[in-house]
Formats: C-alpha cells, structure tokens, sequence
C-alpha cells in the first residue's frame, strides 16, 4: 500500500517540500508520495486527528503551527521541547505522535557542509529572537560553536534567548553594529529580505571583518540584499538553500530510516531559484 505523508501551514502554497520529498521517494524506489495541506490555526487539533485518522505515515510543520501543534501530540523530544517548537511529526508502529524539531541540526549540517569546522569554537552573532534563533542558537551550542550573542529591534526577546543558552549575550542592534568585527560566523534569522516580507538589512553591515562567514536563512531569494551587501565587504555567504535542504533530509531519514542525497537536491532547487549552487 502506498504511504503518503504531507507539509501543514498557513499558507503553504509557496513550499518547494512537496517536489523535494516525492523526488526523494522516486529516487529511492519508495512507494509514497508528499502534499501540501493548508490548515489554519483554528481547525489546527481537527487537522491532526484527520491525519492521524486517515493513515498519513508522518508530516512537516510550518508557520504558524510549530509550537501551537505540541499540545496535540504524545511525545515531544528533548531537542523540540527546549525550542517549544516541532516541526516534524512521526507516526509511531503504536500510533502515538512523536514531534521532533530538525531545523537547528538542518542548518548547522549546511554550514559545516559548505565550510567545515571554520567557524567552530568562535564566537557567533545571530540576528533575531525568534522561533528559528532559539533552534539555531541550540543546535549551534550544541555542536561547540560560539559564544553566541542575540541582537534584536526588540531587546527584551534576545535577553530571553539568553536564558535558554549557557554564555549568551544580547546586544542592541546599533552595538552589534559596532562590535560585528568580533564575529567570524554572523546569522541573518528574520523574515527581512525575503520576498514576500519587508525589503532592506536588519543591521548595517559595515564593520564586518573580511573572510567571515555571513549566513540568512531564507533562499528565495537566493541572495537577498543582506548577503549581497556582505559579499562586497569580502564575506563569505551561505544561504538558505542547505538549511531547508538538510531539515528535509532528517525529516525523511526519521520517517523511512534512508538518507537522501542532499547535495544533489541543493543543486536541483538553487537552479530552479534562478541561481547557482557555489553559495562561497
């Protein structure tokens, strides 16, 4: 029998898992297959127990769903409880729901992937307090990178990151602007750039130091006005391409116990963003 399993959020039309996870399934000679559900957040519960009841095999959550989604769910796994956020649903052989969180270890895998143990065990400057920061800053933590420092338009929610990361610090935006020499691994995490939000960079990247490594998050664009605006100040780049690609990949190896080719699939979707793979 044919498993299927599905992406759920609000909205979802613009997700490229669905063409991901189906080429994976082929490639591997899976019979399953991968939709997109658009499921708003008042008939969240009523979504999961379809799902649940109709015999979807597992599925990824997405915006705004990540951590409302938890209370629905039997297990959560330490990773995803400390971020308060799931992103990846398992139905078990008991069909309990275990959530887990791949986004953090998604991004940390693109990063050594590109750039190995570079940056390791230097400090680290991540712009952003939100939902992908906290995944991030404790994947990276955990992974033996940093010091890590938060910086934030709203200072209040950095500090609280502070709390959950051991040595953290938070900055306000003009005193990272200052300090940003200091960092050799700089992560952009919030929706500016991206083309569906706010135009601009979230901080001026001016006092940067050459050889760097500047990061965002999103991949469409490929290279949004942030990275563009390191590259001339001699940084070296990474976009969002690898972070989706990887957080897919854990998703698919905790589902099927198969890991996929990653590196092809980078290449695949960054040449239907337009672009070229080579994110250096």
């Amino acid at each position: 029998m044919k498993k299927w399993y599905a992406v759920i959020g609000d909205p979802i039309g613009q997700s490229m898992s669905p063409s991901m996870h189906d080429e994976w399934f082929e490639k591997n000679e899976l019979a399953a297959t991968y939709i997109p559900i658009h499921v708003n957040e008042e008939k969240l519960e009523k979504a999961v127990h379809s799902l649940k009841c109709l015999g979807c095999s597992g599925w990824n959550v997405t915006v705004p769903h990540k951590s409302s989604i938890i209370q629905y769910l039997d297990e959560i796994d330490p990773f995803a409880k400390q971020m308060n956020a799931v992103n990846t649903v398992e139905v078990l052989p008991n069909g309990l729901l275990r959530g887990s969180n791949t986004d953090g270890l998604g991004f940390v895998r693109s990063l050594e992937e590109l750039y190995g143990e570079r940056c390791k065990g230097s400090e680290v400057l991540i712009i952003g307090a939100g939902g992908a920061a906290r995944g991030i800053s404790y994947a990276l933590h955990k992974a033996g990178y940093g010091p890590i420092t938060f910086t934030n338009r709203t200072l209040e929610k950095a500090l609280n990151l502070c709390n959950e990361i051991p040595k953290a610090k938070a900055l306000e935006i003009a005193e990272a602007e200052r300090s940003l020499s200091t960092y050799r691994l700089i992560i952009q995490t919030t929706s500016v750039g991206m083309n569906f939000a706010q135009k601009g960079v979230p901080l001026n990247l001016g006092n940067i130091a050459s050889g760097s490594v500047v990061a965002d998050i999103i991949y469409n664009p490929l290279k949004t006005e942030f990275l563009s605006e390191a590259e001339k100040r001699g940084a070296s780049l990474l976009n969002g391409t690898g972070m989706f690609v990887h957080q897919g990949a854990l998703a698919f190896e905790k589902w099927t116990g198969i890991r996929p080719n990653t590196k092809e699939m980078n290449e695949k979707i960054t040449d239907t963003l337009g672009g070229t793979y080579v994110n250096r």
